[in-house]
């Protein structure tokens, strides 16, 4: 459900749905020769001080998390006007991010499509439980939602569990394209890692590829996890969900100081994304800054968002995130007997 203005707004967005040939190949450039370089001076740094790779890999990883936004764009089509050269592009880009092309192309688009819909939940997303749903649950079901939902097992687990192994398998009813798509990626991944162990040893490749794939892959992890996950956010079934809604009260403007903002490729104005995905990162501030109702999304900065650890749940009465001891007292209040009036 999307009234004239909401259509409006997002027509807005048209003159900022243009590559610009130039800004994408200077991105290529200063996204890709500093991951290269940087991998390189994080394996000589071995010979001097483990203390100097940590924190040269947490900067490789950064670079990584750039890298992801390049694949990113390239999954939308909207880092280059050329479809193939989006698709090799976007092949490469997810090399290095371990990421599928045409399996996150595909279970992303379902994400926009979906996104803050209570009744299309399941591809491309996180596992969401809303507290009836909770409540009703088996005491299983409300285990694995709690495992799920830890912050230990989501960003100190998850980064090795989706980017090393989840995506390596197609999903199910995937397309011949897709799953061939997957089998390529695959190789071309082992195919790099073979690469880096004959250059430099199995044990140094290690050494320096364990701590960048971790930090850029919690990182990934956190980043989408944040933009969709706070109190305020937005939810509804498909009869009264609206696009436009879910788009700028259902994404956040996450706020960053202006080199994280840099490294994360101005993925921070989520809302805007969201709002048309075709606007390349480049471009995202832009329409943010260009678009007086766009100014109005959640704004949440670095200390606001890690409150947002503490939701787990979306409570449809109050129309907000909450924790799971909020959803107890709620559960309990639901159950507690009403005195009978004498």
């Amino acid at each position: 459900m999307n009234d004239p203005k909401q259509l409006q707004l997002k027509k807005s967005m048209s003159p900022y749905e243009k590559t610009k040939l130039s800004i994408s190949v200077r991105q290529l450039c200063n996204t890709l020769i500093p991951v290269i370089a940087l991998w390189y001076f994080t394996y000589l740094s071995l010979s001097v001080s483990y203390w100097l790779t940590l924190p040269l890999s947490i900067a490789t990883a950064m670079f990584v998390v750039r890298t992801f936004i390049i694949f990113h764009d390239c999954t939308h089509g909207s880092f280059f006007k050329n479809k193939r050269a989006n698709d090799i592009v976007g092949i490469i880009t997810g090399v290095i991010t371990h990421v599928p092309y045409q399996q996150w192309k595909n279970s992303h688009a379902i994400h926009h499509a979906t996104s803050s819909n209570l009744d299309k939940r399941g591809v491309g997303d996180l596992w969401i439980m809303t507290v009836s749903e909770y409540e009703q649950a088996t005491t299983l079901q409300k285990l694995h939602y709690r495992i799920y939902r830890n912050p230990l097992v989501m960003f100190v687990l998850g980064p090795f569990v989706v980017f090393l192994f989840q995506y390596r398998f197609n999903r199910k009813g995937a397309r011949r394209k897709e799953r061939m798509n997957t089998y390529l990626m695959n190789v071309l991944i082992v195919g790099m890692y073979a690469l880096l162990t004959w250059a430099v040893g199995w044990q140094a490749m290690l050494l320096v590829q364990i701590p960048v794939f971790y930090v850029s892959g919690a990182l990934g992890i956190w980043l989408f996890y944040v933009q969709h996950q706070f109190e305020d956010s937005y939810f509804e079934h498909n009869d009264e969900w609206s696009y436009v809604k879910a788009a700028v009260e259902g994404s956040s403007y996450y706020r960053l100081p202006k080199l994280l903002q840099w490294l994360t490729g101005n993925i921070g104005f989520h809302h805007v994304h969201h709002l048309s995905p075709k606007v390349p990162n480049y471009f995202l501030e832009k329409a943010h800054n260009e678009t007086p109702p766009l100014q109005k999304a959640t704004t949440i900065g670095i200390r606001e968002s890690l409150l947002s650890l503490k939701v787990s749940l979306w409570d449809e009465e109050t129309q907000r995130f909450i924790g799971f001891r909020e959803a107890k007292k709620i559960m309990f209040s639901n159950h507690r007997p009403t005195k009978q009036a004498s």
